[in-house]
């Protein structure tokens, strides 16, 4: 069964384009698979992440992990 990831950020985010690039590695390593959501595009979520930027959550139980993130806590993530 494959792990489903929401990562938050804004486009042009340095640090967002090192957390997908982190992924990338992760997703070798295992079965996950995650969509980039905008949060410039929803109030609510640009409320919510603003300053927190980026926020790689796990869909089936809400767990959050917020930059900066490692691959290993990627890996803890999606045990």
């Amino acid at each position: 069964m494959s792990i489903i990831l929401n990562l938050y950020g804004t486009s042009h985010c340095h640090l967002c384009e090192q957390a997908e690039s982190l992924l990338h590695t992760a997703a070798n390593d295992g079965n996950i698979s995650w969509a980039f959501i905008e949060i410039a595009d929803d109030e609510t979520l640009l409320n919510l992440y603003e300053c927190k930027i980026p926020v790689l959550k796990r869909m089936d139980n809400n767990c959050e992990i917020f930059w900066p993130f490692s691959l290993d806590d990627i890996v803890i993530l999606i045990q």
